[in-house]
């Protein structure tokens, strides 16, 4: 009898946990990030470090798919993930209230705040997307992928309007209220969505997860098992290099149509809007495509990512000599191509994510996707830094903006070709003859004497 499959209600439902932790995360990494510096003129720095702790603090993912892998049962990690986000979220705005009376008080409340929602992103989507991956048929991978992250998106946006309504006019009490309203209100949405869902499913794995259900190894050999993986360890270092680049013009596009091409706030704003108009185009075009198309394995969403990311390297070279070029360059044009390739990409990459799940060892999926969570986490965290102090160096160095813009979209253009090439190498059948590893084959021949 076939395993049963998310059907496409399935999708929504496990889109809609989506959507309610992006409610909360626009909420404490843009909307308090503001309020720390204009309201309570503290230092960037501030949020910045904050920002960076809640990723840090990720790293962990795979640790709680390996929690999720023993226990056999991700929506527990999922509903837990999301309390400890609403927890957190909770918190940081109560934090925010403290520093306007002690900054050092309010301070020491906002790391614990930040840890928590680091914790209840990186549990809850992790086995969030282990959910997805196991029980999603194969030719739904890059929908399923494209519904979560528009989902995502939508929680962005709609939270932003919504919220930014209610907050006006702003005190330290209405973010509070706002916050704790929207995080309420997102772990409702979580338990509604996720109710019978993982119990109406048969487990993906069968009786390979039954037979390794009496070995429970410790985590630190669960993850040198998967590490061991060769597939596993050269896609952790795709999604590490390729989100690096996707994540390192986040802080610096907007300034550059600012000083370069002369935008005002109101129209570089307009330009992130097209920017992210490319991404939706981006990720809806691969999704219909791979959708209608029965064949759409994780061999054509590679592919998928690998043009994404060439698409990706080509627009950043676009920005790079259209910096030079100036204000008559197509720049709405370039950066709606930019974010059009990046939405292919990420569709892409994770539908390859959640098609690659599955390849290797039985009962290892929550680590690996950890793993791969983990690296994309570490990646955003340094990407915006980085693209940011990359500008700041080379105009240090170039005495110009413009070659100091130019250099940084250059580099990001050059690892989008990187991981391009790594991302090729992952169908190579060098890699794929090693997929088992020789732990693994031991272990094998090991049982078969027995």
């Amino acid at each position: 009898m076939d395993d049963k499959k998310l059907g496409w209600i399935g999708i929504v439902r496990l889109g809609l946990v989506q959507t309610a932790l992006g409610a909360i995360v626009i909420l404490t990494t843009s909307t308090m990030n503001r309020v720390m510096v204009v309201e309570l003129l503290l230092p960037a720095m501030v949020p910045g470090f904050l920002v960076l702790l809640h990723y840090s603090i990720q790293l962990l993912r795979p640790r709680w798919g390996y929690g999720s892998d023993i226990g056999k049962q991700r929506t527990p990690w999922i509903i837990g993930g999301m309390f400890a986000l609403a927890a957190g979220g909770i918190g940081a705005a109560i934090a925010i209230a403290i520093m306007a009376k002690s900054t050092m008080l309010g301070m020491a409340v906002a790391v614990v705040a930040f840890i928590l929602i680091g914790i209840g992103v990186g549990a809850c989507g992790t086995s969030l997307l282990v959910l997805l991956a196991t029980n999603v048929h194969g030719h739904r991978r890059a929908a399923a992928a494209s519904i979560v992250w528009i989902m995502m998106i939508a929680g962005f946006v709609v939270t932003s309007i919504v919220a930014g309504h209610f907050l006006d006019p702003y005190s330290h009490t209405r973010l509070i209220l706002v916050t704790s309203s929207v995080s309420g209100i997102a772990v409702l949405v979580t338990l509604l969505a996720i109710w019978r869902v993982e119990r109406n499913l048969a487990p993906a794995d069968g009786r390979e997860t039954t037979a390794d259900s009496s070995q429970k190894p410790s985590f630190r050999v669960a993850f040198a098992q998967v590490w061991e993986e060769p597939i596993s360890r050269v896609f952790t270092i795709f999604v590490f290099v390729s989100m690096l680049a996707y994540s390192a013009q986040d802080l610096i596009l907007e300034p550059f149509a600012g000083i370069v091409f002369g935008y005002t706030p109101g129209e570089s704003t307009q330009l992130a809007g097209t920017q992210h108009a490319g991404v939706l185009a981006g990720m809806i075009l691969v999704a219909v495509f791979c959708s209608f198309s029965k064949s759409a394995n994780v061999g054509v969403l590679r592919m998928w990512s690998i043009s994404g990311c060439i698409a990706s390297a080509i627009a950043l070279m676009g920005l790079t000599f259209g910096a030079y070029v100036g204000p008559t360059w197509p720049l709405q044009t370039n950066v709606f191509l930019l974010g059009f390739s990046t939405g292919a990409f990420a569709v892409g990459a994770i539908g390859s994510m959640m098609g690659l799940a599955n390849k290797g060892r039985k009962s290892r999926e929550g680590v690996r996707m950890g793993l791969w969570g983990a690296a994309q986490a570490i990646a955003f965290a340094l990407g915006g830094f980085l693209g940011a102090a990359g500008v700041d160096l080379s105009r240090a160095l170039f005495g110009t903006p413009v070659s100091a813009y130019a250099t940084v979209f250059f580099v990001e253009g050059m690892l989008f070709l990187v991981a391009a090439f790594i991302a090729a190498r992952i169908g190579r059948p060098s890699v794929d003859r090693n997929a088992i590893s020789p732990m693994m084959m031991n272990e094998h021949l090991l049982s078969k004497v027995e």
